[in-house]
């Protein structure tokens, strides 16, 4: 059986989706430590990439990851689109990122994952970035177009790739699958609170019987169903339900996933890679 991988992007959901400038909301530390339960009730070892302003809100939340023995990696800071940012404000988001995490855990952060997964063929140059401040691994190219985001017919497995620049860098995409000779997405996030489980279930036994690991996504705000009910701003009612629909159902589907399949973190997943760098 294929070891796959979970992951965990720490945000908070209102100010990494609605105001970025808004301050950071005690719910995503409630909702962590439920996923770091959940993680203990299945013995599965999980990769949270973290958002710097999270770390600076709740430091006691990320020691908590680390003491629980869970890898830990960059979000970024602030959480801005990369394809929006310049190469220098990009440098100066991922470096104090970085720096502020190790502080907090006293190990290295040498991974990162984009907010939104927001470098594709607009940004390369983001690549080579990362590979100069000391990341080794990357997991921000969405290996199918959507609207927001993603890079048509990238490859869907994890693999030592060089940048536009010249450097070695593991890119790592989120999981995917084939139906009827399309490629959809089937790594979490949105995409799980969506499907139904048997959709799902289909996705990761096509992956194992591949040899590809899956990497899922998913936030702390898909553990807090009631999130969009309490919330006192304004938040347009089409993306109260786009970014509702399906959170009571989602904590379900990781639980059958992580019972039925094996998984991991990604340093675990991507050792023989990273070896090789």
């Amino acid at each position: 059986m294929t070891t796959h991988a979970l992951s965990i992007d720490v945000e908070d959901w209102f100010q990494s989706t609605i105001d970025v400038h808004a301050p950071i909301t005690e719910r995503f530390e409630v909702s962590t430590r439920k996923i770091i339960d959940v993680c203990a009730r299945f013995n599965v070892r999980a990769t949270f990439f973290v958002l710097g302003l999270a770390a600076e809100k709740a430091g006691h939340v990320v020691k908590a990851i680390a003491d629980a023995g869970h890898e830990i990696q960059s979000h970024g800071y602030g959480h801005q689109f990369v394809y929006k940012q310049t190469p220098d404000e990009f440098r100066e988001d991922i470096t104090r990122a970085k720096a502020l995490i190790e502080d907090l855990i006293g190990k290295e952060v040498y991974a990162y994952r984009a907010p939104c997964f927001s470098i594709d063929e607009r940004n390369l140059w983001a690549l080579d970035v990362l590979a100069e401040t000391g990341h080794r691994y990357d997991s921000s190219i969405f290996p199918l177009k959507t609207s927001r985001y993603g890079i048509n017919g990238y490859p869907r497995e994890a693999r030592i790739i060089t940048t536009p620049a010249g450097h070695r860098l593991v890119e790592a995409p989120v999981a995917s699958f084939t139906f009827m000779g399309k490629r959809l997405p089937a790594g979490g996030g949105g995409y799980f609170r969506l499907l139904p489980y048997f959709v799902i279930r289909y996705a990761f036994r096509q992956l194992d019987r591949a040899g590809i690991p899956g990497i899922v996504y998913t936030h702390p705000y898909e553990y807090d169903p009631v999130e969009m009910s309490v919330l006192k701003e304004h938040v347009p009612w089409k993306r109260r339900l786009n970014q509702g629909i399906g959170r009571a159902g989602f904590p379900g589907k990781i639980d059958a996933l992580l019972a039925e399949f094996s998984f991991t973190a990604m340093d675990e997943v991507l050792a023989p890679l990273l070896e090789k760098l």
